[in-house]
């Protein structure tokens, strides 16, 4: 399997290129829009045809790539079934496959920071976006988040998962890379609660500042990342 993890300092978003082969078929999952020069670049050394795009939520920290990944590269726009983008080509919802070049990764709705939040198994890995992160989860607390659904995500379906499974998340704000279930259920401080009640009084608590792209984002992602004018969005 090909495998990239690559990284969008501003927003310290993490993006992954998936494929089974070089000169074969691959799939994306949480591009940035000002990193598509460097995705491009990296199908092309590869010889590697983008055919699906995926974003794991309607993201409010960046400018989704999907858009422009559609109109660059004819591939699939893939979002949850929950999701108010418009214009997604593929709709998934909890169970569904998503097949490429032989590889299979599996939907899970693992709603909470979003009511569209959705994370994707691939054999060993699972990639959580929002809803997992390492020594941490993602916030609740806009866009219809909800800390009550967050916990049922993270605690009936995630960490059910098999604990060597590696987690790659969204985000990460100290350069950590990977985790895994076994050590985020050890060593995450926010999953060190005794039930669905102290998960939500700990994130009602947190009192975090709005994200600084979110008035800019979360309309342009509804978009798959078009500008209203038809150009493509760009951060302020």
């Amino acid at each position: 399997m090909m495998f990239h993890q690559l990284f969008d300092d501003v927003s310290c978003t993490y993006t992954y290129l998936i494929g089974r082969r070089r000169g074969g078929e691959a799939l994306i999952i949480d591009p940035v829009k000002e990193r598509i020069a460097d995705y491009l670049a990296l199908l092309e050394t590869y010889d590697l045809k983008l055919v699906k795009a995926v974003d794991t939520h309607l993201h409010a920290d960046h400018v989704t790539a999907l858009g422009a990944l559609q109109d660059q590269t004819d591939c699939l726009t893939v979002m949850g079934a929950e999701t108010d983008a418009d214009l997604v080509a593929l709709h998934v919802r909890d169970g569904d496959r998503i097949d490429v070049d032989g590889l299979s990764l599996t939907a899970m709705h693992t709603p909470g920071h979003t009511p569209d939040s959705y994370s994707f198994l691939l054999d060993d890995r699972v990639f959580t976006g929002d809803t997992l992160l390492i020594r941490g989860t993602g916030r609740t607390d806009f866009q219809g988040g909800s800390p009550a659904a967050q916990y049922h995500s993270l605690f009936d379906r995630l960490l059910r998962l098999d604990e060597a499974t590696k987690v790659f998340p969204g985000h990460d704000y100290k350069g950590r890379q990977v985790s895994s279930i076994g050590d985020e259920k050890a060593h995450n401080p926010r999953l060190q609660v005794e039930g669905v009640g102290e998960y939500v009084e700990l994130m009602n608590a947190l009192g975090l500042p709005p994200p600084k792209m979110m008035d800019v984002a979360v309309p342009a992602n509804r978009r798959l990342g078009r500008a209203d004018d038809g150009k493509p969005a760009h951060r302020q």
